[in-house]
Formats: C-alpha cells, sequence, structure tokens
C-alpha cells in the first residue's frame, strides 16, 4: 500500500468536494483574483546528468514499497479547516486517526465547531472517501506513476529541509482525478517532500480556478502528510480555501520496530499563507456562515 504518495485522489477529491459545497450554498461573494500558489521559483540548480523524471520516479516506487512494508502503523492528530481569504473561519474539525496495515483506517472526531453544512459536506466525505480509498474499495486509478504522468525532471532545488529534485508531471489524459503541476522528491530518501497542483481536467463549471499544495515531513524512516491546503475560486462565491494540518504522529508504537513519538511542531516548520482564522457565533445559520 503505498501509504503518502503514490495518489493524488484525495487532493483533487478536496477540489470537487468544496466547489460543491460553495456551490450549494450559493450567496453572492467578490470574485478576488490571486496569483497560483504553486508556481515553480525559476532558480533551479541544474540536473546531474543522464537521469531524467522517469528513472527517479522508477527508484521512488520501489522505495515507496520497502517504507510501505515496514510502516505497520501510526496514529496523528488532523484538524480540517474551510476558510475564505479573510481569515473567516466557516468550519473545523479535528479528528483522530488510526492507521494498521495494510489498508485499515479510523477516525474519531474529538472537536468540531461552525457550519454543520461545511463539516457534513467536505470534511465527512473527505473522511469516508479515504476511508474507502485504504480498504481498496476505490477503482479509479490516480495513483503518481508513470502510467498515468509524463515526468520531466527541471532541476533540483531546495524545499524547506529537504533538497529535491523538481519534476513536472503532465497526465496523460485529461480526468479530473489527475493533476498537471510539479513534484519535489528528496534527493537522499527519493521520497516526495511536495506537491503542487491543479487538476488535469476542469472539475466543474463554476470552478474557474483550483489549486492545492500538499507538503510532507519525514518521521523517522516514513514520509507522511504535514499539511494541506486547497484553494477553491467558485464563481458568485469567491474563493474558499480547504487546510488539513496533520500532527502529533505516533510510528509503529507497541511493534518491534517501535520507531520514537514526532510531533509536527518539533520538525522543521513551513511557511503557510493561509491568513489567521476567526471562530464566529456558532448559532449563525449554515446558510449565512458560507
Amino acid at each position: 500500500m503505498m501509504i503518502s504518495t503514490t495518489s493524488a485522489k484525495d487532493l483533487l477529491l478536496t477540489v470537487l468536494i468544496v466547489a460543491m459545497v460553495g456551490v450549494a450554498a450559493r450567496p453572492m461573494g467578490l470574485y478576488a483574483q490571486n496569483e497560483s500558489s504553486q508556481e515553480v521559483p525559476t532558480q533551479l540548480d541544474p540536473p546531474a546528468p543522464g537521469i531524467s523524471g522517469g528513472d527517479i520516479f522508477r527508484d521512488l516506487l520501489q522505495h515507496n514499497d520497502m517504507r510501505s512494508a515496514e510502516l505497520k502503523q501510526y496514529s496523528a492528530i488532523r484538524t480540517y479547516e474551510v476558510t475564505n481569504t479573510r481569515g473567516k473561519l466557516y468550519a473545523r474539525q479535528i479528528v483522530q486517526l488510526d492507521y494498521r496495515a495494510p489498508d485499515t483506517k479510523m477516525f474519531m472526531t474529538t472537536l468540531e465547531e461552525g457550519s454543520g453544512l461545511v463539516r457534513h459536506m467536505v470534511f465527512k466525505r473527505l473522511i469516508e472517501s479515504e476511508t474507502e480509498t485504504a480498504a481498496g474499495k476505490e477503482q479509479h486509478d490516480s495513483s503518481i506513476t508513470p502510467a498515468n504522468y509524463s515526468f520531466e525532471l527541471l532541476g533540483e532545488q531546495q524545499v524547506g529541509p529537504y533538497y529535491c529534485f523538481v519534476i513536472q508531471a503532465t497526465p496523460k489524459r485529461q480526468d479530473k482525478y489527475l493533476f498537471e503541476g510539479t513534484i519535489w522528491i528528496d534527493v537522499r530518501d527519493v521520497a516526495i517532500a511536495k506537491i503542487a497542483g491543479h487538476p488535469a481536467k476542469k472539475p466543474s463549471f463554476w470552478i474557474e480556478r483550483a489549486d492545492f499544495i500538499r507538503q510532507y515531513q519525514k518521521i523517522g524512516q516514513f514520509w507522511l502528510p504535514l499539511k494541506d491546503e486547497t484553494v477553491v475560486h467558485v464563481r458568485l462565491n469567491g474563493i474558499k480555501i480547504l487546510t488539513i494540518d496533520h500532527g502529533e504522529y505516533a510510528v509503529n508504537q507497541g511493534t518491534p520496530d517501535k520507531q520514537a513519538v514526532q510531533r509536527s511542531s518539533e520538525t522543521t516548520e513551513w511557511s503557510s499563507s493561509v491568513p489567521p482564522t476567526d471562530v464566529r457565533n456558532q448559532k449563525e445559520s449554515d446558510q449565512e456562515r458560507y
């Protein structure tokens, strides 16, 4: 099982769901333009000679298989939030995730606040989809592999604490569950450190634009999600931002190859463009809040 690096379905599903909720609520809003958050900076170190993007990804898949075989279980705390560009918080949900190899993910909510509509239509559906995907119930092939993408090595670059290959991923078909964008692969571990892009196919007439960024962190020998940020421009409804923070990982606890607990706050921080949020009175109606 590819725990964190070979499927983009959860990222692109976020785009679809956030847009769907925005259209369902449909209050009039100001459409705002902003620059794409996933454009690759122009300053790149030249790539090593004699290596291609396809070569790197074949090596990546082998390393993923080895890491997946060693990952027996982990737990983590996730915080889901939907905001707008002014920092208004529509909804928040905090859950504990427990993963057991090879295909079980269990979620337990520890806090929820804000719009019930957003929590039901966004957070609940994302969790349900992730549970089904982990169990192999999702048959759509959205894996980040040479079967679905062409990979071009653009160069090398320092990204946060990791020195990475920078690879352009181009989908081989127009599919709303595939993406076009950039992947940063840690040179030393051959593991994905960051993904940024947008859907290969426009998901809906109501979506003007949709961009996502996922950042990873290294915990022990494993690479697990650190932060997701999805920015969706919805017609008539402005911009909605969904963030998912992943933290307080405990990996392989109680197993023979026990790994130490490491919290996200103990890792090197990544920068975030999401403004601070403000929680409004929960007695407001869902329609008014969204």
